[in-house]
């Protein structure tokens, strides 16, 4: 259950609400709409989606995630919850829509796919919104600088499967074709260790960098001293891109 509660825990913070509305705002749902939360995990956001859309449909492949999105919206008639893969998603051509895709596709095995697929089921006059971070720019301070530039190196190459899809979603997107009608990118800053720590997994992560051997273990255990006694700061980029099938002609 500890995913679940990081997925609801960065709901929460103040980062998590803004670009989470962000999204919101820029599918504006309405009650004439089929809403699809692609990788919609324990269901943190179907509510909101719910209150505003006719239908929407949660897609997650992990089962214990579907299991819980569907406990938590039992008691609302326009939300279905699928077991399903976003590579291949149970779903007829053109139905969607709008469609979110947040922080999903740097865990999928192709997110090129993926955004095919996302164009297979949108309408002509469907609309997307996806989010995803760029893990290479994610920095700290205090620390030394080299230890953090290899731990950088460790979640890019070990821990998380695609970590610079943030920067690459809008050239993905078209080549699934998408036209890209908004890309931006924010930067949220976070000046206390323990919820970084809980969003970032810096302790965490730290272990396992000097286990695989990027990091010397006295090393890496100075920086965490450095990071967890002095003024903290942390902050890594978030791109936020609204797509939606490219039309004929265009």
């Amino acid at each position: 259950m500890a995913d679940i509660a990081y997925l609801d825990h960065v709901a929460t913070t103040p980062a998590g609400r803004s670009y989470k509305q962000a999204l919101l705002q820029a599918l504006s749902p309405s009650r004439a709409h089929i809403v699809l939360d692609v990788g919609c995990g324990p269901g943190t956001d179907l509510p909101a989606l719910a209150a505003l859309a006719g239908t929407v449909i949660g897609v997650d492949h992990d089962q214990t995630m579907t299991t819980e999105a569907t406990r938590r919206t039992a008691a609302l008639p326009n939300v279905r919850v699928l077991t399903a893969d976003a590579h291949t998603l149970p779903l007829d051509a053109n139905t969607i829509d709008r469609a979110r895709v947040d922080r999903v596709l740097q865990h999928v095995t192709s997110p090129f796919a993926v955004l095919t697929e996302l164009h297979r089921v949108l309408r002509p006059t469907g609309l997307a919104a996806l989010a995803e971070p760029d893990w290479e720019t994610l920095t700290t301070d205090p620390g030394d600088p080299d230890t953090t530039r290899a731990f950088t190196r460790h979640l890019r190459t070990d821990v998380v499967r695609n970590a610079t899809i943030g920067r690459q979603l809008t050239r993905l997107a078209e080549q699934a074709g998408l036209t890209v009608h908004s890309a931006t990118a924010t930067t949220p800053v976070f000046r206390d260790f323990t919820t970084a720590d809980r969003l970032f997994a810096l302790t965490r992560n730290t272990t396992r960098a000097i286990n695989a051997g990027h990091l010397d273990p006295q090393a890496g255990a100075d920086w965490l001293e450095a990071l967890t006694t002095g003024p903290f700061l942390a902050t890594v980029t978030l791109h936020v891109v609204v797509v939606s099938p490219r039309r004929s002609g265009r």
